[in-house]
């Protein structure tokens, strides 16, 4: 069960960071993204990231 949570937490992580990316444009891709320069998928990331974080705390725990 630990195992699980830390691989999907770290999943969550990473692609809570790729959303803060392009929701901040730091990370244009794919070039036909609709989430390019949208903050509020920054939100979305920094939340997805947070939870992911919790994941792998609560896995390595």
């Amino acid at each position: 069960m630990a195992r699980s949570l830390s691989i999907i937490g770290f999943l969550a992580l990473a692609i809570g960071l790729l959303w803060i990316g392009q929701g901040t444009g730091v990370i244009p891709w794919p070039p036909s993204s609709f989430m390019i320069n949208q903050l509020q998928w920054a939100g979305y990331g920094a939340v997805l990231a947070a939870v992911g974080l919790i994941l792998i705390w609560q896995g390595n725990r």
